[in-house]
């Protein structure tokens, strides 16, 4: 457990820029050119996701039997959360900001997955 709380700050770093990363391509690829838009999504994930990211980290070192129950909660508030962001502050009408968010976590979530699978 140890070494795993010692690997916590690349944990966030990495967490943090793979999203990032992701959500803006993703963000490009659904038609969001606007730098101010493309700002708000950067934004948005820097408070988003370190909050989620150490949360789902805690409960799984020290509650591990809530682990999936947990990941659900914080994603959907994360959701909720960068959807409501969104409605307020984007430019880009075309999409419903709801659902936008939910490309880009959707994304971001399972992409992650997969790097995460690779990567330990």
């Amino acid at each position: 457990m140890l070494k795993l709380i010692n690997s916590f700050p690349l944990i966030m770093l990495l967490s943090l820029t793979c999203t990032i990363i992701i959500e803006l391509l993703f963000a490009l690829l659904i038609g969001i050119r606007d730098k101010k838009d493309l700002i708000n999504v950067l934004l948005v994930n820097i408070i988003t996701n370190p909050i989620v990211t150490s949360l789902s980290f805690t409960i799984d070192i020290y509650y591990r039997n809530y682990y999936l129950i947990s990941i659900i909660i914080l994603e959907l508030l994360a959701w909720l959360t960068e959807s409501l962001i969104y409605r307020k502050y984007l430019n880009y009408k075309k999409i419903n900001p709801f659902i936008i968010s939910l490309i880009l976590n959707a994304t971001s979530y399972f992409i992650g997955i997969i790097i995460n699978n690779i990567i330990w």
